[in-house]
């Protein structure tokens, strides 16, 4: 390491506070739980209306991906996961955050250079990741059908 670098690394510690791990820890999990509650009473709101268990395993996500781009739009979503970190990250709420945010914050810059070029910057290697990987899964599932 560089003699700068080190200086610089030692300035960033003084300054920096530690994180309250615990604290973040449980807020994290009461807020994702939180999150996965709301969606296991989707589950049960849909199957209770009589929806078939098959549009039900789609309703939910979907429900769950709209009401989080709409609190992304609004704001109030990075203020949930300001406090949340992770806990509202690792549900599909996070993905619809990442898809919404660049989208929002590009937006004065118009609907096709603004919104439709950075739709997908965060989001954009995800989606192309799982869905040449589910490519390739449903390649292979089909071949090992075939000699099965």
């Amino acid at each position: 390491m560089l003699p700068e670098n080190k200086v610089y690394d030692n300035y960033v510690k003084a300054l920096s506070r530690p994180s309250p791990k615990i604290k973040d820890f449980i807020l994290a999990f009461v807020i994702g739980g939180t999150i996965c509650v709301i969606g296991q009473m989707l589950m049960l709101l849909f199957d209770r209306l009589g929806v078939s268990k098959e549009n039900v395993k789609i309703l939910v996500p979907s429900t769950l991906v709209f009401f989080a781009a709409l609190l992304t739009g609004i704001g109030i979503f990075d203020k949930i996961a300001k406090h949340a970190g992770a806990g509202t990250l690792v549900p599909i709420t996070g993905f619809a955050n990442a898809v919404a945010s660049p989208a929002i914050e590009f937006k004065n810059e118009g609907y096709i250079l603004g919104v439709g070029a950075n739709l997908f910057k965060i989001a954009g290697p995800v989606i192309a990741y799982g869905t040449l990987s589910s490519v390739i899964y449903g390649i292979i599932y089909y071949i090992v059908k075939i000699i099965v």
